[in-house]
């Protein structure tokens, strides 16, 4: 199943958490495993604090200034620096689920990591139920 995210800024974290969890309780599955796949080069998808809004932020001003949006890159489309982010973040995650819920930590979340925007992205999630028969 895919669903779109509409990012606004040209860096942004979006918590996608809500999101998937519709997706798990619409597919009827309690047990498995759930992936989360940016279908883009320039978004990824990460795991990380949900409570307090300054870690995103903290995280971006810093994945910044690691990787500069103009470093003189070769790529002609002038946005190498999202690519490279999101090699260092990955296009997914892969989340456990146990009766119906998604085993996340307490603090835990789902984000989109918009590294090229503003755009409308497409995230697709794959649900792979357990077989629980003995």
């Amino acid at each position: 199943m895919q669903f779109s995210v509409k990012t606004g800024a040209r860096t942004q974290m979006i918590d996608i958490t809500d999101q998937i969890r519709d997706i798990v309780r619409q597919s009827g599955t309690r047990n498995g495993l759930v992936h989360v796949f940016s279908m883009h080069t320039t978004g990824a998808v990460t795991i990380n604090e949900n409570a307090d809004p300054a870690v995103p932020v903290d995280i971006l001003s810093c994945i910044n200034k690691v990787i500069p949006f103009d470093d003189n890159f070769q790529h002609m489309e002038g946005n190498s620096a999202a690519h490279i982010k999101v090699s260092l973040f990955g296009p997914s995650e892969t989340v456990a689920l146990e009766n119906g819920k998604l085993v996340l930590g307490t603090w835990q979340s789902l984000f989109f990591c918009e590294f090229d925007g503003p755009r409308t992205r497409k995230i697709n999630v794959t649900i792979i139920g357990a077989n629980n028969q003995a």
